[in-house]
């Protein structure tokens, strides 16, 4: 008896093999990878959560016409993050890891700091140098990596080979994290697949963020035109019938790039959710800007898009931009939605094997300019890649590196790691280097020193705002207590039992000292917050006593997660 086996278009292997193969390959290596949230709101149209069960924080979400092709999505995006780091570029990798032979790749390079202001020779090319530095004046410590946070052993960086001519290429892991994130990562059965996948994906977001940012108007796919994909067809139909607006649209600019959009319009709440979909031939392009439109969403799911708008200096904004990577909720300008195109509709389709959807990629990408640098990964026994495609591929703008680096924090980790082992004056120098930096007062310091927060710490909802006040009272700084409490005041995301402790600091501080008010402050605020409040007002308790992990991370129980799952992936390497 044989089992049937299905193949869909620009695959080099059979689903059911693929999904073997992979789920294999992560049992070996110690993952345990569970399928949560299946979804299937039009026919022809799936998704699924993926995550592990030892460590929820790794995740990814699969998409396809079918369930077979979902799981397979799910399961590549996962060996596709797994074998990139990407599932640890948001946190400190410990003492341990920092210190290693190798802290991120055994083919990795560190360049060590002289003091000098120039980027060192050998990291980058001098071309390249110019492009991310343009003006000489990024410290090169700031390219000192998030993960490692090493500043004596200097800047780490990984090989990537330009694809024009072979030149081995170093590149700091603190550029790749701040500039292309998630951007350009692929895991296949091939390389050329994976390859394939990967530049597709590179050139999606770069025309969507085109299109979005110009407020350009793109022509219809006629409908008949649509028709020759029935399965696809059906799915579009299926939301139609459900009451939403569907526009199919060719974001090819002309029959530049291979990329098509689906733009769903709701009628219940005015909302305009875009969605885009790349690759060489016509159908996989549409079928997965259909199935990205919907991944992870129901119906219902569909409501709370943000209207059009009017103004193109707003839609065309870094956050906004920057959102509509994140999670598809950006905005986007009516002149989008326009009747007249600003391009004529190209009836395109490029269908091959996956060495010549490769090919035909790569020839785009040169012909537009731009060079292509690859890392190719095979630790884990499943062919993995990283491309980069420098002034196509960055997801946030080149001045992050010096505005908004995510290794600002490097710094200030151990003190904050240990705060309640602090001194007054080791607490005074922490709030006036907080000051310094002048950093978003929301930003959680979760993020800012690489730490996965335990759910019921101080550290899940702890922002730099309330930091500083907590430090001011710490040390007893009258003016950074009235600045920390005005901030406070004014956010409204704060734990509500903190917010009541310090309502009735900021009460006690206005009260006068020699009139009690002892029963009404206990009516108005609760015994346990009045004496909590009046412990951390004259320094008897600090920092709402929460417990120092140090730079061993000690008690972090999701973070210890985090790095035994980061354990497995470095021992196959």
């Amino acid at each position: 008896m044989t089992t049937q086996e299905h193949f869909i278009p620009g695959k080099d292997a059979s689903l059911e093999a693929t999904i073997a193969t992979l789920q294999g390959k992560l049992a070996a290596i110690g993952f345990k990878a569970e399928e949560h949230s299946w979804l299937n709101p039009v026919n022809n149209v799936w998704s699924v959560h993926l995550r592990d069960a030892d460590c929820p924080l790794l995740y990814t979400n699969g998409k396809g016409a079918t369930q077979l092709a979902a799981r397979a999505s799910a399961l590549g995006e996962f060996f596709e993050r797994l074998s990139c780091n990407y599932f640890w570029s948001h946190y400190y990798l410990g003492e341990a890891n920092a210190t290693a032979r190798f802290t991120h790749y055994p083919q990795e390079k560190w360049f060590e700091l002289d003091g000098e202001w120039e980027w060192p020779e050998g990291i980058l090319t001098p071309e390249l140098q110019a492009f991310y530095n343009p003006a000489d004046e990024i410290d090169p410590e700031a390219l000192v990596d998030l993960n490692s946070g090493n500043l004596e052993r200097g800047i780490c960086t990984q090989p990537y080979v330009r694809l024009r001519d072979n030149l081995t290429t170093y590149f700091p892991i603190n550029i790749i994290g701040n500039l292309y994130v998630s951007n350009g990562m692929s895991a296949g059965n091939t390389a050329t697949e994976a390859r394939a996948q990967a530049l597709s994906e590179i050139l999606e977001r770069h025309v969507k963020f085109k299109v979005i940012r110009e407020g350009l108007c793109l022509p219809e796919v006629p409908a008949e035109v649509i028709a020759r994909y029935p399965s696809i067809a059906t799915g579009i139909k299926g939301l139609r019938d459900a009451g939403f607006g569907i526009l199919v649209r060719d974001a090819s600019l002309g029959g530049e790039f291979p990329v098509i959009n689906v733009t769903l319009l709701n009628a219940h709440d005015q909302g305009v959710f875009v969605s885009f979909g790349a690759h060489p031939r016509f159908e996989i392009a549409l079928e997965r800007a259909l199935t990205e439109l919907l991944q992870g969403r129901a119906l219902a799911a569909l409501d709370g898009f943000p209207p059009a708008g009017h103004d193109l200096e707003e839609v065309a904004s870094v956050p906004n931009i920057e959102i509509h990577f994140v999670d598809s909720s950006g905005i986007v300008h009516w002149d989008f939605l326009g009747d007249e195109a600003d391009f004529e509709f190209k009836d395109w389709n490029f269908s091959g094997t996956t060495t010549e959807d490769f090919e035909r990629l790569v020839g785009i990408i040169h012909a537009a300019g731009h060079d292509i640098y690859i890392a190719d990964f095979m630790h884990l026994g499943v062919y993995g890649c990283r491309i980069l495609v420098p002034g196509m591929s960055e997801i946030y703008p080149l001045d992050e590196l010096d505005f908004d680096n995510n290794s600002i924090g490097n710094d200030l980790r151990p003190s904050i790691l240990q705060l309640q082992e602090l001194n007054d004056e080791q607490c005074a120098d922490l709030l006036e280097a907080l000051d310094d930096l002048d950093l978003d007062e929301q930003k959680p310091v979760a993020a800012l020193i690489g730490l996965a927060a335990d759910a019921d710490t101080i550290w899940t909802d702890l922002r730099v705002g309330e930091l500083k006040a907590l430090i001011a009272l710490a040390i007893g700084n009258e003016d950074a207590i009235d600045a920390g409490l005005h901030w406070i005041s004014n956010f409204k995301q704060i734990n509500p039992s903190r917010r009541r402790v310090y309502l009735c600091i900021e009460t006690l501080l206005r009260l006068d000292e020699d009139t009690p008010y002892q029963e009404a402050l206990v009516s108005l605020y609760g015994k346990d917050t009045l004496e909590q409040a009046q412990r951390l007002l004259c320094g008897e308790e600090r920092f709402f006593g929460t417990a120092s992990p140090g730079m061993n991370l000690a008690g972090c129980v999701m973070h210890g997660k985090l790095l035994a799952a980061y354990a497995k992936v470095q021992a196959a390497k």
